[in-house]
């Protein structure tokens, strides 16, 4: 991402817990455009500031789409909503990386890819929110996952 990021902006929604707080000052020195709020708390603005970024200052929007209460790896409705409020189309992606610590802990699992380890990025079909529901999204994603070559 950070070598498509040179071309096009890109929004990123990142929750307003501690540990949202600290991915926000991260992505933002790496010059993302970091819109705060998540599914449980401040969610309403975070999915304004995402669609306004989508719409006004031509941003694609990256989403982190199973949102802090899991299930984990299962899609929420947020990213779809952002499509279809900004008329955008999705791309689902996973990434992968060679050497990582994962915080088993946490809800989602976090993996956080140690220094020098590759990361892989794979994408799936760009995909119409009209035609869509989060169970079809999860099924694209899952299917990306699925592809993992480190499994």
């Amino acid at each position: 991402m950070l070598a498509y990021h040179h071309f096009k902006p890109i929004a990123v929604l990142s929750s307003l817990s501690q540990d949202g707080t600290l991915q926000a000052k991260i992505l933002a020195r790496l010059g993302y455009t970091v819109c705060r709020g998540s599914s449980s708390r401040g969610g309403g603005a975070g999915l304004k500031a995402m669609i306004r970024c989508i719409k006004k200052d031509n941003c694609d929007g990256a989403f982190t789409v199973d949102g802090p209460r899991g299930p984990y790896h299962t899609a929420k409705p947020g990213a779809l909503a952002a499509a279809r409020q900004s008329n955008a189309l999705l791309v689902p992606a996973v990434s992968f990386a060679t050497q990582a610590w994962i915080f088993r802990k946490a809800w989602d699992k976090y993996t956080l890819p140690k220094p020098f380890s590759r990361v892989i990025i794979r994408t799936g079909n760009i995909m119409s929110p009209d035609d869509l529901d989060t169970r079809l999204l999860t099924a694209a994603l899952n299917e990306l996952n699925f592809l993992n070559p480190e499994s």
